[in-house]
């Protein structure tokens, strides 16, 4: 007796899915990216690029802010004038205190010396300049 072989099967019509990775590679979720392998940079960021870290005792240093201690020693020496709102850039105060410095003989100067005490200790109303910057220590 003849025996015939078996005849292959036919090829499937959708080819199959590929098989599923190693536990110990296993894919991230979808929608999460993986992370970058150790020494290499994420994609977008050339190598040795970024914010350099801010000098020591420099963070939220102001350039532009004016002194504390210059407005209140101003304050007490020629508050009679008004130069401490000058410096500070409260011109219309420190004309007023000017003229009424002229027109009381001086008399008016005491506001100029209680004002560069208050300046000095930092009392409510006294901390900024007229741009509303924060004076420095």
């Amino acid at each position: 007796m003849t025996t015939t072989p078996p005849e292959p099967p036919e090829p499937p019509d959708e080819p199959s899915a590929p098989p599923p990775p190693p536990d110990w590679q296993q894919q991230p979720p979808p929608g999460y990216q993986q992370p970058p392998a150790y020494g290499q940079q994420p994609y977008g960021q050339p190598p040795g690029y970024g914010q350099p870290p801010p000098a020591y005792g420099m963070a939220g240093y102001d350039p532009q802010a004016k002194s504390k201690l210059a407005a209140g020693l101003l304050g007490i020496f020629l508050g009679a004038f008004g130069v401490h709102r000058f410096y500070l850039g409260f011109t219309k105060i420190g004309v007023i205190q000017l003229i009424l410095s002229l027109v009381t003989c001086g008399l008016a100067g005491i506001w100029g010396f209680i004002e560069g005490i208050l300046y000095l200790v930092g009392a409510n109303g006294y901390t900024t300049d007229a741009d509303g910057r924060p004076l420095r220590d």
